[in-house]
């Protein structure tokens, strides 16, 4: 008997809950807890506030929204479904299969609709920060009187285990500082973890955490109470100069007697008994799987009949903007369709044969010729600018009130910077973030996703080696190289000298599906005779023979960043001995792995088996192009603190230890 009591909203929330609980149990695997007990929520948030248009999700003016809580997928998955999103009832029912729609957790540019890859418990927070300053960003920029061109909210859901993560504080603290009130976070409250209770592990008062920051905190006792939710999301909507947090206590697994409220519920399916008893909890009048009644689509086709009006609105500005401020609008479209203007490299420093400066100061001096002519150009630093020499001298910073400037200033706050720069991405900027290389350790989580979502983010660190010196080892970076050579779908350029760094950025750039890794030193370094030349079409290949051997080349040094000038020096010195050799600079594993094998075997002939490779890291990855007739250079341990050049000679990288090992290879 069906329960005539029951609104609308009522079946469409019941209809959420038990797709969850039919994917899940289909796929014996997955977390039906978070969706069962934020769906109240989460209908609401799509039903009564966001603008999106499921027939064109990439519109441009659309809100954000960013499940952070990224293991509760099943939600999403099912919003997306029923608001008419190109996602079917069979790809719910293919959850977590091989070659899916809807894999375990959501994945940006693979499922129509999931605006950013999360599943790493604490990342959405950042990232969705750095969607709401992007279009703080663009807004003060680009918006002109009676053309609110852009003007959109940003929205993610979050979870108690997100706000144990230190990014997620990090995050918050940068947000609250700049008074982003285009962000709302809806705190999925249910005092669960997998292990256990929150108070096993956190006692934070929430509500004073996040008024520290500079945050509006409002809270819902009951989160299947929809008016008291949408009350909430409006005044949310109201406060123009903070960031919001909403806590709204749920129960996770509502309504499956045995476990809700439990740990128990968190990410086990609740099998054939306890989803009869769940759905009978529910009132569900179905027995069928996966039934989803047609009020149900009926009720949800005002998303897409709202968005569509306020995209076709939206349209009409634009075109009217287009006339009044072409200029504007014609940047504006580039970003929009991820493109650069013609002339964007133009103007960029070109170094002669002798030059002596550092890659990060050519770097520096790269970059603002670049930001010239590239509009989308945005970044900063984690409060290192003076030594990483990242700052936009012709552009202002962002700031609370005034978001135009295009220099970010995230503070000690290198997690947040990279997950943060992420969300700049997935909303068309072209982000660059920057440290010193050994701190990369703090963002690589960031830095692996970006990876995962191929978005162009360019990420500049300095202090590249041994060659740090008196800092001492603890920043001094040896494994890092190898680790980030090993990552998927990430370039690693290690340029080594200034017009091989004036070539890297320009090779960042040129990435649109993924992101690009500068590495670059501190010390000077002299430019190399050939690079003038050579170095545009070398970079981009990743590995090329920057000087030939003067006669029949017996073997080949092969070396990144400075050592490719220890390489050159110590083929002079071979050479005096009438011992000729190659030298290749490889500032990037990757580009080189991408060519043809008739262009490797040009740079690494396969008859010069005597190889020398020469980097002051790890020699993990290095015996590949050594070959096994030839030797690597590498440093395998720590550092040590003392003067550059004194720590480079302990480690023996001199231009007598380099002739020595080569000519050890002759034997």
């Amino acid at each position: 008997m069906a329960n005539l009591n029951k609104t609308i909203t009522d079946v469409s929330i019941a209809t959420m809950r038990t797709l969850t609980i039919d994917s899940v149990e289909r796929a014996q695997h997955g977390h039906p807890g978070m969706p069962l007990g934020a769906a109240p929520m989460a209908y609401t948030l799509w039903k009564k506030f966001l603008n999106i248009n499921p027939k064109n999700p990439m519109w441009f003016d659309r809100d954000r929204f960013v499940l952070s809580a990224g293991h509760g997928s099943m939600l999403l998955y099912n919003l997306l479904h029923l608001s008419g999103f190109d996602l079917s009832l069979d790809d719910l029912k293919g959850f977590r299969q091989l070659d899916s729609k809807t894999p375990g957790h959501p994945e940006y540019g693979y499922t129509p609709g999931v605006e950013a890859t999360t599943g790493p418990l604490g990342q959405g927070i950042p990232v969705s920060v750095g969607m709401a300053l992007a279009e703080r960003h663009l807004a003060d920029t680009y918006n002109r009187p009676g053309y609110p061109i852009v003007g959109h909210y940003t929205y993610t859901i979050c979870g108690d285990g997100d706000l144990m993560e230190g990014v997620s504080s990090e995050a918050a603290s940068f947000a609250g500082h700049l008074g982003l009130g285009n962000l709302i976070v809806l705190f999925d409250s249910n005092d669960t973890c997998l292990d256990g209770t929150v108070s096993d592990s956190f006692s934070e008062d929430v509500r004073q955490r996040f008024e520290a920051y500079n945050w509006q905190y409002l809270y819902v006792a009951d989160g299947n109470d929809v008016n008291t939710v949408e009350r909430a999301i409006a005044t949310a909507r109201h406060e123009k100069n903070k960031p919001t947090i909403i806590e709204i206590k749920t129960v996770i697994g509502y309504g499956a007697p045995s476990v809700q409220g439990t740990h128990d519920a968190h990410s086990d399916p609740l099998g054939k008994d306890e989803i009869k008893r769940t759905k009978a909890f529910l009132q569900w009048d179905y027995e069928d799987e996966f039934h989803i009644p047609e009020e149900v689509y009926e009720d949800f086709s005002s998303i897409q009949k709202n968005g569509a009006e306020k995209e076709a609105a939206w349209n009409e500005l634009f075109s009217a903007y287009q006339k009044e401020y072409p200029e504007q609008a014609k940047q504006l479209k580039m970003l929009m369709d991820g493109k650069l203007q013609n002339g964007w490299s133009s103007g960029l420093p070109v170094y002669t044969a002798g030059d002596k400066l550092a890659t990060r100061v050519a770097a520096s001096e790269t970059l603002n010729a670049l930001s010239v002519n590239v509009p989308s150009l945005v970044g900063g630093s984690a409060d290192l600018n003076s030594s990483t020499k990242t700052h936009l001298k012709a552009f202002g910073d962002m700031k609370s009130k005034d978001f135009s400037g295009r220099n970010i200033k995230f503070g000690v706050r290198e997690f947040a910077m990279g997950a943060i720069a992420n969300g700049l991405a997935l909303h068309g900027l072209r982000p660059f973030v920057s440290t010193f290389f050994v701190f990369s350790d703090y963002l690589r989580p960031a830095i692996r996703l970006a990876s995962l979502m191929k978005l162009p983010v360019t990420y500049v660190f300095t202090h590249d080696s041994i060659a740090v010196g008196q800092d001492g080892p603890t920043h001094e970076p040896v494994e890092h190289l190898a680790s980030f050579r090993a990552m998927p779908g990430i370039s690693v350029i290690r340029p080594a000298d200034a017009n091989e760094t004036r070539e890297a950025w320009v090779t960042a750039l040129k990435q649109q599906d993924r992101p690009t890794m500068l590495v670059l030193g501190r010390q000077g370094i002299t430019t190399l005779d050939e690079t003038a030349k050579l170095a545009e079409f070398g970079v981009s290949k990743g590995a090329y023979i920057v000087s030939p051997a003067s006669q029949e080349p017996s073997g080949i040094l092969i070396a990144a960043g400075s050592e490719v000038q220890l390489a050159v020096d110590a083929q002079r010195k071979l050479a005096e001995e009438n011992i000729h050799v190659n030298v290749v600079s490889m500032p990037s594993w990757d580009l080189f792995g991408q060519q043809s094998d008739e262009y490797k075997a040009s740079v690494l002939p396969p008859h010069l088996q005597r190889r020398l490779t020469i980097e002051m890291g790890s020699k993990m990855g290095w015996r590949d192009y050594a070959g096994c007739k030839g030797q690597v250079m590498s440093v395998d341990t720590f550092g040590v603190s003392g003067p550059g050049e004194q720590v480079i000679e302990k480690y023996g990288f001199t231009v007598e230890n380099v002739v020595i090992k080569y000519k050890n290879l002759l034997d």
